[in-house]
């Protein structure tokens, strides 16, 4: 009896304990990214019937989640993301909150039967969904604590706890809490997502959470060359197998030759916006950097250089996303340097190029050849390297 406390069913030593727990969690993840995030979120894949059903049984076992409720509480985050209607965004409730509390979040909207009833369609409907899964959420974690126990005693309880709070930790807590609060960002598009790291292994790959928000759809989300995924790592093993498809992946910028700008041209803009103002981010920083040392030089006061050395920051996102303050702190700092006032304003025109949505194309292509014609004659060569990658995008 004492042995069976111990080590359970498996006698197993705490060395293999511990690889099990691992390699558990780590199915779970697997599972979240790959069935319940990319493919009945997204719909960036379609999961063949065996391996669906084992994701379903697994997260029914080791989250009590079902597929409606998570696929629906995604896709509104998404489509609310960072107002007050988004589930758990910690521009709105805060990084501690979501951080801590992203489980409780979670639970709370899956009672909403709005959301499930707006967002959830195109996900399972089935007996097991409706009868089991969604129907019994506890009693499948019910049955991992047993099967726990059996296996490895009373070391399976805290195996057990370790399972049940790695999703909420890690997916509810870093992903959805720091993953729109801190970290790098690749591409400028609406929200604060970004990438918490550019190696998703902990996470399967959410970690690259800026690069998912850009191209939602995509069954990849690693865009740069030292990125890795390892959710699209077994992905592709998986569609090896036969057992996924792969629906969509989000193609990297294309460029041409520097020449004319046509039509092509315009598509090209407006399919690589994101990238397209992340680059334009990076100029206007380095631009700012060799306009700092001049105005930190004729500042007067300490507050003043204090603005300078602050003002960074505010031109690192795009204009539309900073406070009333902010604003007003970019301002005085474009009066101070007429080099980041017209860059500042050639953004702002650059952005209204694509969002003009009551112009034909041939009139969008009309502004960005005005655009790249004035950008070229200001003189700022750091507008002027912008215009020519312009020119290059296909």
């Amino acid at each position: 009896m004492l042995e069976f406390l111990t080590s359970g069913l498996t006698g197993s030593t705490i060395t293999e304990m511990v690889v099990y727990t691992l390699i558990a969690t780590h199915i779970t993840i697997i599972a979240v990214t790959v069935y319940l995030h990319r493919a009945q979120a997204h719909r960036a894949l379609d999961v063949k019937a065996p391996l669906a059903h084992f994701f379903r049984l697994w997260l029914w076992m080791t989250t009590g989640m079902g597929t409606r409720a998570w696929a629906a509480i995604h896709r509104k985050h998404h489509a609310k993301c960072e107002t007050d209607e988004d589930p758990h965004s910690p521009q709105t409730r805060g990084l501690k909150k979501v951080f801590w509390e992203g489980a409780e979040l979670y639970r709370a909207e899956a009672k909403n039967t709005e959301t499930i009833r707006k967002y959830g369609h195109g996900t399972p409907d089935d007996w097991l969904e409706n009868k089991v899964y969604s129907a019994f959420p506890w009693q499948g974690l019910g049955l991992m604590l047993v099967i726990d126990f059996l296996m490895f005693g009373l070391p399976g309880l805290t195996m057990w706890a370790i399972q049940m709070v790695w999703i909420p930790f890690w997916a509810a807590g870093v992903i959805n809490g720091i993953g729109h609060y801190w970290g790098y960002r690749n591409y400028d598009c609406p929200d604060a997502s970004r990438n918490v790291f550019p190696w998703g292994i902990i996470v399967g790959g959410e970690e690259l959470h800026n690069n998912h928000h850009t191209h939602a759809t995509s069954a990849k989300l690693s865009s740069k060359w030292y990125e890795f995924d390892i959710g699209w790592m077994y992905i592709r093993i998986f569609s090896m197998l036969g057992l996924v498809k792969i629906k969509k992946v989000a193609e990297a910028p294309k460029f041409k030759p520097a020449g004319h700008l046509d039509l092509a041209s315009v598509q090209a803009l407006i399919n690589h916006r994101y990238d397209v103002m992340a680059r334009y981010a990076g100029n206007l920083r380095k631009a700012f950097r060799e306009e700092s040392a001049r105005m930190l030089s004729e500042a007067r006061s300490a507050e003043e250089r204090g603005m300078i050395v602050k003002a960074k920051k505010l031109l690192s996102v795009d204009e539309s996303k900073l406070s009333v303050e902010q604003k007003a702190s970019l301002a005085e700092l474009c009066k101070r340097s007429q080099v980041i006032h017209t860059l500042v304003e050639k953004r702002r025109e650059l952005r209204e190029i694509w969002e003009s949505t009551n112009l034909s194309k041939e009139q969008m292509l009309a502004n960005l050849r005005a655009w790249c014609d004035n950008a070229e004659k200001s003189g700022i060569r750091w507008l002027e390297a912008m215009s020519q990658r312009i020119r290059r995008y296909a």
